[in-house]
């Protein structure tokens, strides 16, 4: 059931009006919540509702034992087997194949090919951010940072909450569990809110990503040889735009369903192509991934604490894993290792010794070197998209090779579709916080009004954008 349709507006709409209906039965309200939110998990494959509820005990039950356990060591081994048993299961559906392909190359390298079994697993959508929210849920629950659940209700709950699930963002317990027990509340300003990001989130998937995805990007990626250097050079900036806009606006529209079910989530993008280094991109793109990753792996390793050496090596375990996190082929962890080199690099000028006069300067960077600075790192993460999009090395190193031949004749780089990159690029140095501000401005409207906007503005999305709808980038994550 993808956001963008008639079958989830009408979803939303009952589970919307039964849902508020039940406000003053908490307890109801949350069983309409759960069973909604296995609907719709169950709408694109029933078969892994059960897959859904067994994540969902696992860390309910270790939650459990962990709180109750006074032995340091029944704690400790709890957490073990049950990180252990939520990464099996995530590396069996995930990685299973990626595995045996790999041995397989492996072994014919070496001589000694061999017929390995063929393994063909239908991938569950959302298995990545229900399981690292159940990991970090029993992490939390066995540093004392938040409480165990427990009411079973609550948990699955929070794992399954439809608006979050397939695609994240990846909401922390200790933020989302404390809403349940409070009466929700729908405000004017979480009203206008929600509804402003769901607009938002339309617009970027079903026109900007869309036009880009269908128009440009998967025609010159399909055969980057027929295309001009100039061409691929619009591509690859439109690629970035198009991932952009189809997560960001996945997210958008996730805030946005929550906001109007009385429960709030932190952003999860923030004008991450203005970023001035990777470092600052990282604190800017896909936040809850980046945040889960420096929490709960990065740190855990030792962070910056040991060293120069202990840094760069986390940092490389935490950026690869971060790639094959994303899917399993060697292209993403080629896409985490320029990543984590390019973070390492800025790392180590960062620590390079200043003069007295220097350390103590107040100058404000110049604009033209800011203006570089960007424009540096927004080409880095250009490169690494290559990687990211193309099916192979082949296929990437076609993409780069064709990219090193000048020639500017533009053939699927339309006027209008290089206008839609230029116009999307220079929105992400808007003023921060526009959309809250936009929003803020819209409260005073009454309430047919907003709806009557609302109504208009879908009708005038839904004009505009092209035919069909493609699922999600980061349904396949």
């Amino acid at each position: 059931m993808l956001f963008p349709t008639p079958e989830f507006a009408l979803f939303f709409c009952v589970v919307f009006c039964a849902s508020w209906a039940a406000i003053a039965r908490p307890q109801t309200r949350k069983f309409i919540l759960l069973g909604a939110s296995y609907f719709f998990y169950g709408y694109w494959d029933w078969r892994f509702m059960g897959l859904l509820a067994f994540s969902s005990a696992v860390n309910y039950l270790a939650g459990r034992i962990i709180a109750d356990a006074s032995a340091s060591v029944v704690r400790r081994r709890t957490l073990i087997a049950a990180i252990a048993i939520n990464l099996s299961v995530l590396a069996g559906f995930k990685y299973a194949g990626f595995f045996m392909t790999s041995l397989g190359d492996a072994l014919a390298l070496a001589g000694l090919e061999r017929d390995l079994p063929l393994l063909q697993i239908v991938l569950p959508v959302g298995i990545s951010f229900f399981t690292f929210q159940g990991i970090s849920y029993v992490v939390d629950v066995y540093r004392e940072e938040t409480p165990a659940v427990r009411s079973p209700v609550d948990l699955f709950l929070y794992i399954s909450f439809f608006p979050q699930l397939v695609a994240g963002p990846i909401v922390r317990a200790a933020w989302f569990l404390p809403q349940l027990e409070q009466a929700p509340k729908l405000t004017r300003a979480a009203l206008c809110l929600g509804l402003t990001l769901i607009l938002l989130g339309l617009f970027k998937k079903m026109v900007i990503a869309n036009y880009l995805a269908t128009e440009l990007v998967d025609t010159v990626f399909i055969d980057p040889a027929g295309y001009s250097s100039l061409d691929l050079l619009v591509a690859i900036y439109g690629y970035a735009i198009q991932i952009y806009c189809d997560f960001s606006g996945y997210s958008d529209i996730a805030i946005g369903v929550a906001a109007l079910l009385g429960y709030s989530f932190h952003r999860n993008f923030d004008q991450p192509y203005r970023a001035s280094s990777l470092q600052d991109f990282w604190r800017r793109w896909h936040i809850s991934l980046s945040q889960w990753l420096r929490d709960y792996l990065y740190k855990p390793l030792g962070g910056s604490r040991f060293g120069r050496t202990s840094t760069y090596r986390n940092l490389a375990i935490t950026m690869l894993l971060g790639g094959i996190w994303h899917g399993a082929a060697w292209t993403f962890i080629v896409w985490g290792a320029i990543h984590a080199a390019v973070l390492a690099a800025e790392r180590a000028l960062r620590r390079r010794p200043q003069s007295t006069e220097a350390a103590h300067a107040t100058i404000r960077p110049h604009f033209i070197v800011s203006a570089g600075k960007i424009a540096l790192t927004f080409h880095i993460v250009c490169l690494s998209w290559i990687f990211f999009r193309a099916e192979d090395f082949a296929a990437a190193f076609s993409y780069l090779h064709q990219l090193s031949v000048l020639s500017t004749e533009l053939i699927a780089a339309t006027p209008f579709l290089t206008a839609l990159v230029i116009a999307s690029l220079a929105a992400q140095f808007l003023p921060a916080h526009s959309v809250e501000r936009l929003s803020a401005r819209l409260e005073p409207l009454p309430v047919v009004l907003l709806a009557a906007g609302f109504a208009i503005s879908l009708l005038a999305i839904d004009l505009v954008a092209p035919e069909g709808m493609a699922p999600f980038i980061y349904f396949q994550f």
